[in-house]
Formats: C-alpha cells, structure tokens, sequence
C-alpha cells in the first residue's frame, strides 16, 4: 500500500465511522441519518403486504426474518441464504411502490451493508448467478421523486461500487456519477451532505476519479464550493479535491478551475483544524505531485498571488500539536520562498490574471512592462488575452473590469496587430458595453480602452488623455480614425 492510499484509507475509515454512528438515534450526523432513524422506527406490516398478495410467501418468510431482529439473528439468516435474502430484498423493491414501504427496505439493505462490508457481494453475486445486472434495480430508483429514497439508493450504490471486489464500469458508472454531479447543483440540496459523502467514497477509487473528470465533475465541484456551502459540506468537497490532486493530470485540471483562490480564501476563514489540514494537504500535493515543472510554478504563482505567505506566517504563531500539518505548513513554506525567488514581472501578471483577482499593481501601468512583455499574451493561443476578456464579460466587480479594460487597452497600443485580435475575439464589443457602466472608473478606463481600439496615432492620443487616472471622470476624445 502507497504512503498516499494509507492516508486515504484513514479518512475513508473516519467516513466508514460516521456513517455507521448513523446507525443509533442519538449520533445521527445528517439529514438523511435523522431521516432514517424515523424511517427505522414506523415498521412495515408485512402481513398485509402478503394478503393483499404484493409479496409471496417465500419473500414474506424471509423478509420477517431480517427485520426486527438482532444483528446476530440477521447475519444468520444472511449467511445461511445470502442469495435468496437478496431475492427477496430485490423483488420487494420491485412490486411495492409506496415510498414509506421502499424508504423501510432501502434502509435495511443500507444498514445490512454498513454492519458487513463483505455483504455487498450477495448483491453482486445474486446477479452474476442470474445473469442480471446488479445496478439496473438501485440505478432506476435514482429515477424517483422522493428525496430520501434517491439518496438512500445512493449510499447503497456507493458502497456496492467502493466495497465489493468487482468495480463499476461503463454506463452503469457514467450514469452514477453523472447523477452524483447533477445532485451538486440542485439548488438548496438538503441532502447534499450525503451527496458529498458518496462522492468522498467513489473518488477514493483511481478509475473513479477519472470517470468523474470525464463528467466534468471537477468544475461542478469548484461551483458547489463557491456557492456558500454549510461548514461540514465544504470540508467534504475539500476532501475531494484532496484525492484528486494525487493524479498528477487531474491536480493540473484542479489547479484550473480556480481552485487555489476559493481554498485560500477558506483557509484565511478556517475556524476548525480539520479543514486547515486538508487545505494545506491539497495545497501541498498541487506543489509536489505534477510531473511537469511549468504546473508546479503556475501553481506556486497563484498561491503568492491569494497572499499564502501571509497565511502561512500567522499558522506559524499558532500551537498545533499535529505533526503532518506542521510537515505540510513548512513544506508549503519553503517552496513558495524558493519560487518567489525565481519570478519574473511577466510571472506576477500572469499569475494574478489567471487568479482573476486584479489590481492595480505596478506592471499594469509600466510602459516598460508593456513594451517587453506584451507578445507573451500572445502564448499559449492567447491565453492571458482570452481570460482578461472574459473578466469583461463575467466579472460584476469594478476594480477587476477597470484593470481588465486597462490591459486590453495597453495590448492594443503595443501590438501592432493588437486592435484585430481583440476584435477576432470579441473584446471590442465587451470594452464597449463598459461605456454605459454604473461606476465612473470602469466607464473611464472602458474609454481609453475604445479609443486605443480605434486611434492609429498613439502620440496624439496620449497628450489628448493626460488627465489624472484616477479622477474617475467621463473624458471626451476626438479619435483619429
């Protein structure tokens, strides 16, 4: 077992714990466990189920036998007739349809699978014997209205894929973990926290991780993250992120999905100790973990950009008694160091603008920067370029556009192809939307930016424009088409 999968594993068994805690009334740790907990206690009248002949009599001989009794009882029974125990399970889930009765059987096979992991595979191995396919059962019922059962459903699908020894594949998993990524979204989710815990569970698994990137399950993550989830939620995610970033090739697609600026900002928030340590964990392995040298140092950059440094420098006056955050706090520390070291004005820029985070730091207004640097926003199929003008459409924040429009203006006077580019990529029309802005600041930047579009004569231009920049107001200029 790798360093890293045992450092999973201890997480993965703190999950297990919980989940299993959820079990008792009185340790119940989320919505969907207080749910169960009355679920477990409004019985079924199996009887009436067997004179009104929805179940047969083989499934009701059954069926009471694993129900109300003692876990010792249980685990009999299942041992003696594990198949025919998952018959009976998979045909009540079939023929009764009314949710009280589905969300009582749900959580039976929930609680049967939680007492022994090894149980999943009396699901698994009913199917292979009857040539069916053990997901269809659990994979439609995510098709249902009620919230409780489509979660409970999920756990159970969960443990089935992470605990038996056969994987999830094909489209029985793209549809899981499409659903999965689906539930993320829905606005005001009040199951979302079980929600998290299946994904902090399927992700553990290498083949999983990169079925849920394929889903585009990375950028959903990031967008639940950023939505103002509950504190328990947002360690869940976390932990996602965490896992992921062991895979060198999804540590560089988490890095882009501007997750750097979202941890830090939670990091300078953290009140609990817990999600310090597996900030700086993730922090750490998108320092150590890619391959590619220019990943490490775009990542390294975005952490100076969100002032980490300073975060990192404050962790150092508190008392922290754990010896693997301490190792993560003084890793981070020391690489950040070096790499400051080694930056260029060019390295700065291009690190705040892919941070999104602009001000009005000191290249932004330096001709010499300009004139050195400005065919680098030309690299990567202007890559510096494209994110500058989606600022101008995204951003609602007026420093961030009144930079942006600034270096868009700056790009067009120094390149001499400048003026087309912007237009080819659309960053004329969003520049001038500016033009009508509520705050006088983006309207004047928006401005100068325009007439850089339009002005050949740059001399001309820049003695028409000598106001002070911050004066903030409207200015009229005779362009010089």
């Amino acid at each position: 077992m790798t360093g890293y999968q045992a450092k999973i594993d201890a997480f993965i068994s703190n999950i297990d714990d919980l989940e299993k805690s959820g079990i008792y009334p009185y340790m119940a740790t989320s919505p969907l466990q207080l749910k169960a907990n009355e679920v477990r206690a409004n019985r079924v009248n199996w009887q009436s189920y067997l004179q009104s002949q929805m179940i047969s009599n083989d499934d009701f001989a059954i069926i009471t036998k694993l129900d109300a009794v003692t876990a010792e009882q249980r685990a009999a029974q299942l041992k003696e007739k594990p198949l025919v125990c998952a018959k009976t399970f998979l045909n009540v889930m079939a023929r009764i349809s009314k949710d009280q009765t589905v969300q009582y059987v749900l959580t039976m096979v929930d609680d049967i699978l939680q007492e022994d992991k090894a149980r999943v595979e009396i699901f698994r191995d009913y199917a292979r014997r009857n040539k069916e396919s053990a997901w269809n059962p659990f994979l439609s019922m995510l098709n249902r209205p009620d919230g409780f059962i489509v979660n409970q459903t999920s756990r159970i699908i969960a443990k089935l894929a992470c605990w038996s020894k056969e994987l999830m594949e094909g489209n029985d998993l793209s549809y899981y973990l499409t659903w999965l990524r689906d539930q993320l979204k829905v606005p005001g989710n009040e199951y979302l926290q079980t929600v998290a815990r299946c994904l902090q569970m399927m992700l553990r698994i290498s083949e999983y991780r990169k079925a849920f990137v394929k889903v585009d399950g990375i950028s959903s993550l990031a967008t639940t993250l950023a939505s103002g989830v509950s504190y328990q939620v947002q360690y869940q995610i976390i932990f996602c992120f965490w896992i992921m970033t062991f895979d060198p090739d999804l540590a560089d697609k988490i890095s882009r999905c501007n997750a750097i600026p979202m941890l830090c900002d939670i990091l300078s928030e953290a009140n609990k100790e817990k999600v310090t340590r597996i900030v700086l964990a993730t922090f750490r392995n998108l320092l150590e973990k890619p391959t590619e040298r220019e990943f490490v140092k775009e990542n390294a950059l975005a952490m100076v950009q969100c002032k980490l440094l300073k975060q990192i420098q404050l962790l150092e006056g508190k008392k922290i008694d754990d010896p693997e955050l301490i190792d993560d706090r003084n890793f981070i520390n020391d690489t950040l160091l070096a790499s400051v070291q080694d930056l260029s004005s060019f390295d700065e820029y291009s690190s705040e603008i892919k941070s999104g985070r602009l001000e009005w730091s000191p290249v932004h207004k330096s001709e010499k920067f300009w004139r050195e640097n400005v065919m680098r926003l030309n690299e990567k199929n202007f890559e510096i370029l494209k994110i500058l003008i989606k600022l101008l459409e995204i951003s609602k924040d007026p420093l961030i556009l009144s930079v942006a429009a600034h270096d868009i203006g700056e790009y067009v006077r120094h390149y001499p192809r400048g003026k087309t580019v912007v237009e080819q990529l659309g960053g004329k029309q969003h520049v001038m939307m500016l033009l009508s802005h509520d705050d006088p600041n983006v309207r004047y930047e928006a401005l100068l930016a325009v007439q850089k579009l339009m002005v050949h004569n740059w001399e001309y231009l820049g003695k028409q424009l000598e106001t002070p920049h911050s004066s903030g107001k409207d200015v009229a200029v005779t362009a010089k088409a």
